[in-house]
């Protein structure tokens, strides 16, 4: 791992001992996720990973969610939670049995930015609306597949779009302030949030599906 790579990503990855010994892992992204060049949703985004990309797992920060991958030509973060690794023959989530996978654990230690260059995100106004954070008290929400109708439903329903901050990610809450759009015969309903197509769980408000 040479560090030129390390300082594209605006910081320095200092591998935990646990990890030095180890191979990298393979992974499998669970549902489309963003990957973030540090860990935290105040990163930018590098770009986004396919549900079903191939990745390099190098390891999760401890007592975090956030796991450095290499993905689709892609270095960066993602959750723990959205990536599922073979053990035994199954398919099982990164976030659940990081011990006895073995994961390695990294560090993540932010450079100067005035010597990176990087700017700062902007932090949101007090009178902003806000998505929610992703799910993190073991309601687990799973990432559907919805068919290809509810699409074309969708676009041939436009609605107006909503200006929210926040990660529209799977998980995430939409707030009670913004209406969502049920659809026929259907057991989630739509809304759309920064220009994306998202599909919600109206009796949860967590987002199901976002539309890249």
């Amino acid at each position: 791992m040479s560090l030129k790579r390390n300082l594209l990503l605006a910081g320095v990855i200092l591998a935990g001992s646990a990890g030095l010994a180890q191979a990298d892992m393979s992974a499998t992204t669970a549902t489309d996720i963003e990957v973030r060049s540090g860990p935290g949703a105040e990163f930018p985004t590098v770009g986004v990973a396919t549900r079903g990309s191939e990745a390099t797992l190098d390891g999760c920060i401890e007592g975090s969610r956030w796991c450095r991958v290499d993905v689709n030509g892609m270095r960066g973060w993602v959750y723990a939670q959205y990536l599922s690794v073979e053990q035994n023959g199954a398919s099982v989530v990164v976030q659940d049995h990081r011990d006895d996978l073995g994961v390695p654990t990294v560090t993540y230690e932010q450079t100067d930015p005035l010597k990176t260059g990087s700017v700062q995100a902007p932090q949101p106004g007090p009178n902003d609306q806000l998505l929610g954070s992703v799910d993190q008290n073991g309601n687990d929400v799973v990432a559907i597949t919805p068919p290809e109708e509810i699409r074309t439903y969708i676009d041939d329903n436009p609605v107006d779009a909503v200006q929210l901050n926040g990660d529209v990610a799977v998980g995430a809450e939409v707030p009670q302030s913004v209406e969502v759009h049920r659809i026929p015969d259907y057991q989630y309903s739509y809304v759309e949030v920064n220009h994306q197509p998202v599909l919600v769980d109206p009796g949860t408000r967590r987002i199901v599906y976002v539309y890249r």
